[in-house]
């Protein structure tokens, strides 16, 4: 506690070692001999029911000023698919899911305009070329997307036995950017 009666300084959040993944444990023996929580999906004793994808909200896909539908909704879905494949459904929520995926639209959405409208725009009092306002937004958007994913990956990586890797959602983002510049989504 400071002089001044506040509470300050401690330990920063993300600090500190990272966790390893589950598959790296077993892989090594769980040489820390805590008890590890396992979800084993291959017993075929218990009849496992799938969860439906949890509908997405509708302003995912609500129609933009330009009249083109915001593909939130696309990429909500596409990582809901990536975390079935990894039996990973329960334990993201579905809030993070849709930040994810808007966090992601708006980035594509910042980059087409930017592609549209150039990297330097009209200053509006002095009438001199300054840099787009597209351009930080687009830098925002794609912080935060690369944040939200990593918090996403995270989980995945902590909790899955099987393979987690391969082409991601993320992977795909780079893939609807390029479409949307060419006019295709």
């Amino acid at each position: 506690m400071a002089k001044d009666g506040t509470n300050r300084g401690g330990a920063r959040v993300g600090s500190g070692a990272k966790k390893k993944p589950l598959a790296d444990k077993i892989a090594e023996g769980n040489p820390g001999k805590r008890k590890l929580t396992v979800i084993d999906f291959n017993n075929d004793s218990v009849d496992l029911e799938g969860q439906p994808m949890p509908k997405p909200s509708e302003m995912l896909s609500a129609t933009q000023k330009d009249g083109k539908k915001l593909i939130a909704a696309d990429v909500y879905e596409t990582t809901w698919q990536w975390l079935a494949e990894r039996k990973c459904t329960a334990l993201v929520s579905p809030q993070l899911l849709e930040r994810y995926a808007m966090s992601v639209a708006r980035w594509i959405q910042c980059e087409t305009a930017i592609t549209e409208f150039g990297f330097l725009a009209k200053h509006p009092t002095t009438g001199n070329a300054i840099q787009s306002p597209y351009v930080a937004m687009a830098q925002n958007f794609m912080s935060q997307t690369n944040r939200l994913w990593m918090e996403i990956f995270q989980i995945v990586k902590e909790n899955c036995t099987g393979e987690y890797g391969g082409a991601t959602p993320q992977d795909d983002a780079m893939e609807r950017l390029l479409q949307a510049r060419k006019g295709r989504k």
